[in-house]
């Protein structure tokens, strides 16, 4: 979270370096398109949003849904809205870099223009209440004496969940089978029903499901401040951060100025405490990835392990 705070910083400098764009920017309500359906993480954080948006900068933040393809859909259309900042649309990870890859989706991968990164759900290995498997290395243990038996449940293929499991299993030396389901809600409903022996899930599967599931680990570079008993991978040896990325992207016709603009905007509502608070409460974790050479960075970084830990599962060539 200090890096919320850090950017808000370069927010404030930013807006007090250019009034007169602060002040007629944005000038009338600005269209936020989801391109998934209503009711998911990407769509109840956007929510999280509006009234910090509202409260800032004056106008409404509308939002609207475009599903289709696992994003597809949208994403292919994200170019041809229009570009004068009163348009956006969210993306995640590792959607934009795994799906072009997969064949003919309508965009690449280069043709999303992101402006800020504000969050992901941190993967994390869950279990039942009442499994028998207490720590992580209960679960290595298993899986070194029973390869391929034990069954995680987790959200699609090539999605933020796979590619976990794909990199966990080479990073402890073992064998498991993912078994994949149609979202977050499929997955965690065979956890219950011990139709898995575990599932590739996210903390806010913890948060949501509260004493019915126990998290093992999680995929973040410290603790989660909701869940400050569960060990990162990284302190059990597992050099491990990984989850589901959201950020906003805009068509590639915006300009530079307003895309720069837009990244401080969402940077000023990441470092308000009442939205950080909202956010960590619901179980997801803060990122600040602002426009420019760190994004750039960033998604070079993320799309290197992606594709590496996609073709090890087969959902790429």
């Amino acid at each position: 979270m200090r890096h919320a705070f850090i950017a808000a910083a370069v927010a404030a400098f930013a807006f007090a370096a250019t009034p007169a764009m602060a002040e007629d920017f944005p000038s009338k309500s600005v269209d936020y398109v989801i391109p998934f359906g209503p009711g998911g993480e990407s769509d109840i954080t956007a929510r999280f949003q509006q009234p910090f948006f509202k409260e800032k900068f004056g106008q409404d933040l509308v939002i609207s849904y475009k599903p289709g393809g696992g994003g597809a859909v949208g994403w292919a259309q994200l170019n041809a809205m229009t570009g004068d900042g009163h348009s956006l649309m969210g993306i995640n990870l590792p959607h934009i870099i795994v799906k072009p890859r997969q064949g003919d989706v309508g965009f690449t991968t280069d043709d999303i223009t992101a402006i800020y990164m504000f969050h992901y759900t941190p993967d994390a290995i869950v279990v039942n209440a009442d499994s028998d498997f207490q720590t992580l290395q209960d679960v290595i243990d298993f899986a070194k004496a029973n390869p391929r038996k034990l069954t995680f449940s987790g959200s699609g293929k090539g999605t933020a969940n796979h590619l976990a499991q794909v990199i966990f299993d080479e990073k402890a030396g073992i064998e498991t089978t993912y078994v994949a389901f149609k979202g977050t809600g499929a997955s965690v409903t065979a956890l219950l029903g011990n139709q898995v022996s575990a599932a590739w899930g996210y903390t806010t599967v913890g948060a949501a499901q509260g004493d019915k599931v126990r998290l093992l680990a999680v995929a973040m570079e410290e603790r989660h401040p909701a869940f400050p008993e569960v060990p990162t991978f990284k302190e059990l040896g597992f050099d491990i951060v990984s989850g589901a990325y959201r950020g906003i992207a805009v068509p590639s016709s915006t300009p530079e100025d307003v895309r720069q603009q837009l990244s401080n905007m969402i940077a000023e509502i990441n470092a308000d405490p009442a939205f950080q608070k909202q956010m960590i409460d619901g179980g997801f974790a803060l990122t600040d990835v602002a426009y420019g050479a760190e994004m750039d960075e960033f998604l070079a970084a993320r799309a290197e392990e992606y594709i590496a830990a996609a073709k090890t599962a087969g959902v790429i060539d």
